[in-house]
């Protein structure tokens, strides 16, 4: 089927270089399949190729008088550039994403949020002249992003003369947590307990990330190095949300500084049973 070279950019037949440039240059940024995640790739490829040879045949004086006189009959004859090539000529070959840290707490990565992000960024007019841009982004957290995740939004960051506005990433950081440390997918906690508790028991109460109460009896005899582990109580696996990974708890024993000649006789007795 004929495709109408005018109609695609949507200008009229008499429209001049700077107009099919304007444009050419509006409709690939909304196509283009790498700048704009919303279409579908394949559609996008598709629709963004037509652009480009559309602009590649109008944009060529030779290219578009003999597309006037004869149409899409002999349009299959031209030489086309590749579209990403005549994407490049006009917006250059593109600015390196921006790249913003985007700090996080560990709640936040377990049970998933989202954060409205304000950003400014420079863009340049028609006319040349660059102006600043102030809009709010909506930044969804999924439960079990790790350290180093990116979010990609694309041209949303500054713009450089003769070029498409940059990518702008996020990318996760960690804070700090008070009480559990992150390895993966496991939660560590450190507890420290007297000797006595390491021989005869205790309870441990943990506040999980979610603000549940978690009871843990200790039963065993705790020895130096002791690491009780506590299945399905860690982080959520990101590819895999409905599995978490083992909550650790690494005990630290405390020993007494002395012990009376009384208190070590006790000792010996309880434990030799005498």
């Amino acid at each position: 089927m004929a495709i109408d070279y005018y109609k695609l950019l949507r200008v009229n037949q008499n429209a001049s270089a700077e107009e099919l440039k304007k444009a050419y240059k509006r409709l690939a940024i909304k196509w283009h399949p790498d700048k704009n995640p919303n279409h579908n790739r394949v559609e996008a490829e598709a629709k963004f190729k037509q652009i480009s040879e559309a602009y590649d045949v109008l944009s060529d004086s030779r290219k578009r008088q003999i597309y006037d006189l004869y149409g899409n009959q002999y349009a299959s004859s031209f030489n086309h550039r590749d579209a990403r090539d005549v994407f490049a000529e006009l917006f250059g070959s593109g600015s390196k994403a921006m790249e913003k840290r985007l700090d996080c707490s560990l709640e936040e990565l377990y049970q998933g949020s989202k954060r409205e992000i304000k950003i400014s960024r420079t863009v340049i007019r028609e006319s040349g002249k660059v102006r600043i841009v102030e809009e709010t982004l909506l930044i969804t957290i999924e439960p079990g992003w790790k350290k180093g995740t990116k979010i990609t939004f694309p041209m949303k960051g500054n713009q450089e003369p003769g070029m498409a506005p940059s990518d702008l990433i996020f990318v996760v950081h960690e804070k700090p947590h008070a009480l559990y440390e992150r390895e993966g997918n496991d939660l560590v906690v450190k507890q420290s307990i007297s000797l006595l508790e390491a021989l005869t028991g205790k309870t441990l109460i943990l506040t999980t990330l979610d603000g549940r109460n978690l009871t843990i009896p200790v039963t065993d005899i705790v020895r130096p190095g002791y690491v009780m582990v506590i299945p399905d109580e860690g982080m959520p696996m990101s590819k895999e949300p409905t599995k978490k990974g083992n909550l650790r708890i690494k005990f630290d024993v405390k020993f007494p500084p002395r012990l009376t000649a009384q208190q070590k006789y006790e000792v010996k007795r309880v434990l030799v049973g005498g």
